[in-house]
């Protein structure tokens, strides 16, 4: 639900956050800017935009281009991690439907589009393609290349090893994996109206999370999140480390991404993006694959019905007897590209203008004007 005011100004109790209207335009601005200044490229400040764009477009206020400039302050341009301008090299192999790249610490965003679309190609040719990446800097929301997929039409998966090893292990006292996210896209626009997207960290929260609630001054939920003596705390500015969901079974998806990284050729989680150590490789792993649906299908579907008609009747089945107030997943994020839409353009938070308009001041840019901004309220 949207209340729309010219000013800024508190929201009524029932409407929980207030968000200042930006343009798509002047956030790209921003964000072209940023990257420009740290001596990337037109086409990967533009492919970093593009997915700063698409996660704050569905409300991914963990991985947006706040998330992506850290990111890069933290590990890439500045200290070698991520290199401006690099070239992916395509390596050697005989498999026709699976290509493997050496991204030369090329900005990750940049590679992961270039990845995503390679295997729609490979997957049309093949009914399945698959792009594994060596020594590659962090993409940021997975979420973003396997919704574009689905959108087009076909199933994706992606996953990726963390910058950081920052999560303890099942049992553990001590940070050993990443928060390693995995995700999932399928072409169920025609069924539900938007594509299911699969989207997790194999944490509790995501590291984005607990600096989001930095900005915003709001506390953790319980069990998330240990300090820097392995307590439990509820504190975002205590949290040092994180806690697997679901115990084992978080913490075996976790694992699953450190042992796909091994295959390809990824080394010790902690040491990665750490400082250097001699001999090693301290960078990130991507794994994308894109199937055809055609690929999968038998053609044998009951009551004579299209592969198509069968997803529908599939997700209405589980949605039914009694559980139509469930959400799929990929919903909250489908809703809240439609406020957007509905507002005109990306919403910020009064924090993430701010954080924006530092990056703005960084970069040589100009700022955001929050007097001229429409302000939106989100129930």
């Amino acid at each position: 639900m949207f209340l729309e005011r010219p000013g800024f100004q508190a929201c009524e109790k029932t409407m929980p956050e207030e968000f200042y209207v930006v343009s798509v335009a002047e956030h790209e601005r921003i964000v072209c800017a940023a990257y420009h200044k740290r001596g990337f490229t037109s086409s990967e400040a533009e492919q970093a935009a593009k997915l700063a764009t698409a996660a704050t477009r569905h409300g991914i206020r963990t991985h947006n281009a706040i998330k992506a400039i850290h990111l890069d302050d933290l590990f890439g341009s500045a200290v070698g991690g991520c290199v401006p301008g690099a070239e992916i090299e395509r390596l050697e192999n005989r498999f026709d439907a699976v290509e493997v790249w050496d991204a030369k610490k090329k900005l990750g965003q940049a590679v992961a589009w270039e990845a995503i679309d390679r295997c729609i190609e490979l997957a049309e040719k093949h009914g399945c393609g698959t792009v594994s990446v060596d020594n590659a800097f962090h993409y940021l929301w997975g979420g973003g290349y396997v919704m574009e997929a689905a959108k087009r039409g076909y199933i994706a998966v992606t996953n990726c090893t963390a910058s950081l090893a920052e999560v303890v292990p099942f049992g553990g006292s001590y940070p050993t994996l990443g928060t390693n996210p995995h995700s999932w896209g399928f072409p169920t626009t025609d069924a539900v109206g938007f594509p299911v997207v699969i989207d997790w960290a194999t944490s509790v929260i995501a590291m984005g999370r607990v600096q989001q609630f930095q900005r915003e001054g709001k506390q953790l939920p319980p069990h998330a999140a240990v300090d820097k003596d392995g307590n439990p705390t509820t504190d975002p500015n205590a949290a040092v480390s994180l806690v697997p969901f679901g115990a084992h079974k978080g913490y075996g998806l976790a694992l699953m991404n450190e042992i796909v990284a091994a295959f390809i050729g990824g080394s010790l989680p902690t040491i990665r993006s750490r400082q250097p150590v001699e001999g090693e490789k301290q960078t990130c792993n991507f794994f994308f694959q894109v199937i055809h649906p055609e690929a999968l299908s038998s053609g044998e579907f009951a009551e004579n019905r299209t592969q198509a008609e069968n997803i529908k009747v599939v997700i209405e089945d589980i949605l039914g007897h009694g559980n139509d107030s469930c959400l799929l997943p990929g919903q909250l994020e489908a809703n809240f590209a439609r406020r957007s839409k509905n507002a005109g353009g990306l919403l910020f938070s009064v924090a993430e203008v701010d954080a924006l308009n530092e990056i703005a001041h960084e970069a040589g840019a100009n700022p955001i004007d929050k007097q001229g901004l429409a302000t939106v309220c989100v129930e």
